[in-house]
């Protein structure tokens, strides 16, 4: 089944101009747009998870600086500034984690920062400045893609965790942009897809983007990932992430750590694909990288699938992340290149 998807996230003209994306909640029962004229729906579908993975998170922060410019009436250049902090830091507190937050909004601070003409042409810039940062996402993850080909044997068995496709990017994606370049260049792979529990997003939403475009998978559970490396029938595995600190270490989907724990038992390669704006150069190690705690009913309600949750009565933790040690991963591909160890020293000539 092969059938085109619209952009995970984009500025439409629409109703005066709204950030209008996929609603991944509702994937893949439907395929749902949700349109946003305020920046409270954007900070919302970043927390419910309607638009999720650490570029897609990014691209969203900076089109919800530009709604909220475009929606402000504000008159004088200085009132508007002062109203993009609300809004700001609305959008900061979303989710902790993914460090591309961060650097979008970094990014619109510079372009409000450096601007010094009237409110009309501030809205222009931030605008442009998002719609920049987009399609900078679109074109660093095929970049990834390309640079990752080398890795990527003949007739490869890749194994996946969560997702890191176009839904979770401007589009393409990293993990799965990798996924997509092989299958380009005719490298006859097969995908083996981790479900991802608690919320499913390799069963939802990998399995899916992969069986759109007609790419061989297999959808497996988590705890058998382990079992089909011990079968031999995993050539590597290619994973993004939402953080990786300066030493190189990872901070990826809960269950990236265990799944690098398995393949270094196995001798399989365990490849991270990210753009270089997921890479936190303020951040020493992995242990300093804030894990996000979601509620008990991701756990509980299966999935939102069911009406009463299974264990109603039992304490749960639900950690969304897992930092997996430098030392398990095998390379970094990024749009500037292939990063190996030591990545604090190959990480930085990458930035430099």
């Amino acid at each position: 089944m092969q059938q085109k998807v619209p952009p995970t996230i984009e500025w439409s003209e629409a109703d005066g101009g709204v950030v209008r994306m996929i609603d991944q909640t509702r994937l893949p029962g439907e395929l749902v747009m949700l349109d946003c004229a305020e920046v409270e729906c954007v900070a919302q579908a970043i927390e419910r998870l309607s638009v999720r993975g650490a570029p897609a998170i990014g691209c969203a922060a900076a089109l919800g600086m530009a709604l909220a410019a475009w929606r402000s009436e504000a008159r004088e250049t200085e009132a508007l500034k002062d109203g993009l902090r609300g809004a700001r830091a609305r959008l900061a507190a979303t989710r902790p984690t993914a460090v591309n937050l961060f650097w979008a909004l970094g990014e619109m601070d510079r372009a409000i920062e450096a601007h010094q003409g009237d409110p009309d042409s501030l809205r222009d810039a931030l605008l442009a400045r998002a719609q920049e940062i987009v399609q900078d996402d679109l074109q660093r993850c095929i970049a990834i893609g390309r640079n990752a080909l080398e890795l990527i044997p003949e007739g490869a068995n890749i194994l996946t965790h969560c997702n890191a496709g176009a839904l979770a990017t401007a589009g393409y994606g990293t993990a799965l942009g990798v996924i997509r370049a092989a299958h380009g260049a005719g490298k006859g792979i097969h995908v083996w897809v981790d479900e991802t529990r608690p919320l499913m997003q390799g069963a939802r939403l990998t399995a899916w983007e992969l069986c759109m475009e007609g790419i061989p998978a297999t959808l497996i559970t988590d705890n058998m990932a382990g079992y089909v490396m011990g079968q031999g029938r995993v050539d590597c595995v290619v994973v993004g992430s939402d953080r990786i600190a300066a030493n190189g270490d990872v901070a990826n989907k809960i269950g990236t750590y265990t799944v690098a724990v398995l393949a270094a038992r196995h001798e399989v390669p365990f490849y991270v694909a990210v753009p270089l704006s997921t890479v936190d150069y303020d951040l020493a190690s992995g242990d300093l990288i804030p894990i996000e705690e979601r509620g008990r009913e991701e756990v509980s309600m299966l999935a939102h699938r069911v009406s009463e949750p299974i264990c109603p009565d039992v304490a749960i933790y639900n950690p969304a992340f897992d930092v997996t040690p430098h030392d398990l991963v095998t390379a970094i591909v990024t749009e500037a290149g292939v990063a190996r160890e030591p990545y604090g020293d190959s990480l930085r000539r990458m930035r430099d």
